[in-house]
């Protein structure tokens, strides 16, 4: 993995240490659901019903993992409320707020991505349609 920063090709070792870095994030942040549920919970705390109604698509067995994984690593807070029922808000802590930039660059990143996407298969359509571009 060589890439040039400031005219300089890192060390190997410093390699290394960056993909060592850049792999715990991921083991942390793996997985559908963990930006979502992150962003969702930024905006404000939530039940676990509430949170189901609003991430599309996730299943009450995968979100109670999720949260549970994301509470271990110090990313959402879990309180619970002793009422009748008892009340569960989960919240996320100020180390989530640590993942503010990285969310917004992702974002950037995913918009991009998702137009030069759609490029391609514009492209890829304008290439099926014309007999021409087949040939060559």
């Amino acid at each position: 993995m060589k890439s040039i920063v400031n005219g300089q090709v890192p060390a190997k070792q410093e390699c290394i240490s960056k993909t060592r870095h850049i792999s715990d994030a991921l083991y942390v942040l793996n997985g559908k659901w963990k930006f979502p549920l992150i962003s969702t919970l930024s905006a404000e705390p939530l039940r676990f019903n509430e949170i189901l109604k609003l991430v599309e698509g996730i299943t009450p067995k995968v979100l109670a993992k999720e949260l549970r994984d994301l509470e271990m690593n110090g990313l959402v807070d879990r309180k619970v409320f002793s009422t009748t029922p008892v009340t569960v808000i989960y919240e996320t802590t100020a180390y989530a707020g640590s993942l503010k930039n990285v969310l917004y660059e992702l974002e950037q990143w995913g918009e991009q991505h998702r137009e030069k996407v759609r490029q391609s298969m514009r492209d890829d359509k304008t290439d099926v349609d014309n007999p021409l571009k087949r040939i060559s």
